[in-house]
């Protein structure tokens, strides 16, 4: 970028683990950073005041969504979230159409359940079964108490209105959550008490092994399946939105989220501020900038995105284009997550092994997320 403009650009690393310390430190000089990383609502809180307002600049009229995008109380764009993640059902679509299906044929939870239904039914004949094991193990529950029960979360939050943490949710979405895990949990080759000790591993050598036609997971798992161990064609992957039977779940995208957004130094000069947003604009918009993000960071929400290797950011990508709505990460506002989350998996386990009804999860929800955000906030 020097080069090509003259305007010298310092960049400064922070060792693993120590970014807001060193963010901290580095703030009290007189040179400042003028860009730093501002990526939840934690960091708002600490640097909101340092952030110069985004709204209107031209970095931000590149962008194709605002859902990565972090606010302060007045309204104004702190930060903006410049790659993503994304989670949902990774599909084996060679599987799914030797089962005689296409993907088009899903669209929303009611054809899910009757493709993987029968595809389950016929499992011996098929010598596959629908989904890969829902392993409540410590190292696949987080599938589930995190990432499924996002879905409850986003559409409660969507309905309210709600944009920062919530003392007590309702649980009014909690019937789509059970929707999916009985068919998460019925659909498989592993079921009932199995699932206890089922891990993530098992998980996903059952996807990658093509044992399995849908499997939970997200946009990280692109090279362990294409890699060497299961060496999975990418043409043949695919991944869609978590489908619970939420009306309007057809204009669904992928599940999408992330901490990496650029904030911007309200206290430096109006020189090296212009000169910042030039810079950013620069990355989201030059041929070398867009080859450089999509090579090493992934998707990016703007205009100019080239598409990435990884299939499963090229379509997060695709999904945001078409105008389907992002289902952003809802659980980021979760009070003591891990608690939280550990009370859920319990939950879960009960009621999957039939020693414990669907109230018991309702409870570790709702009645959780209270008990929790109380205890953080007395």
């Amino acid at each position: 970028y020097t080069e090509k403009t003259g305007v010298p650009v310092t960049v400064l690393t922070a060792a693993s683990g120590t970014y807001d310390q060193t963010l901290t430190a580095e703030m009290d000089k007189d040179a400042a950073p003028t860009m730093f990383q501002v990526g939840n609502a934690g960091a708002v809180k600490t640097w909101g005041e340092y952030c110069y307002d985004l709204t209107n600049t031209d970095v931000m009229k590149e962008m194709t969504t605002d859902a990565f995008n972090l606010k302060n109380e007045a309204g104004e764009t702190v930060s903006i979230g410049y790659c993503y993640e994304a989670f949902g059902i990774i599909v084996n679509k060679a599987l799914l159409k030797q089962a005689g299906y296409e993907l088009t044929d899903i669209t929303n939870f009611e054809t899910l359940k009757k493709v993987a239904d029968d595809i389950h039914a016929r499992s011996a004949e098929l010598g596959f079964d629908a989904f890969s094991s829902a392993g409540l193990d410590g190292s696949s529950s987080w599938r589930f108490s995190g990432h499924l029960a996002n879905m409850p979360l986003f559409y409660e939050f969507r309905d309210d209105g709600v944009t920062s943490q919530p003392a007590t949710i309702t649980g009014k979405y909690l019937e789509n959550y059970k929707n999916i895990w009985d068919l998460y949990t019925t659909d498989s080759a592993t079921t009932g008490a199995a699932l206890v000790s089922a891990t993530g591993d098992q998980s996903e050598a059952e996807f990658g092994e093509g044992k399995a036609v849908f499997y939970q997971n997200g946009s990280w798992e692109y090279a362990a399946l294409t890699g060497e161990k299961f060496g999975m064609n990418a043409d043949d992957l695919a991944m869609i939105p978590i489908y619970c039977g939420v009306e309007g779940e057809e204009q669904a995208g992928l599940c999408c989220g992330t901490e990496n957004c650029w904030a911007v130094n309200k206290y430096a000069s109006e020189e090296d501020i212009k000169a910042t947003l030039d810079f950013m604009k620069w990355v989201v918009t030059s041929e070398e900038g867009t080859t450089m993000m999509a090579e090493q960071f992934g998707p990016i929400p703007f205009k100019s995105a080239k598409t990435p290797e990884n299939v499963f950011f090229a379509q997060a990508n695709d999904y945001t284009a078409k105008g389907n709505y992002v289902v952003t990460w809802a659980f980021n506002y979760t009070p003591a997550v891990d608690d939280w989350r550990a009370a859920v998996v319990d939950a879960l386990t009960q009621y999957t092994t039939g020693n414990g009804d669907w109230a018991t999860v309702e409870s570790a929800f709702v009645d959780g997320w209270a008990s929790q955000y109380a205890k953080e906030n007395a």
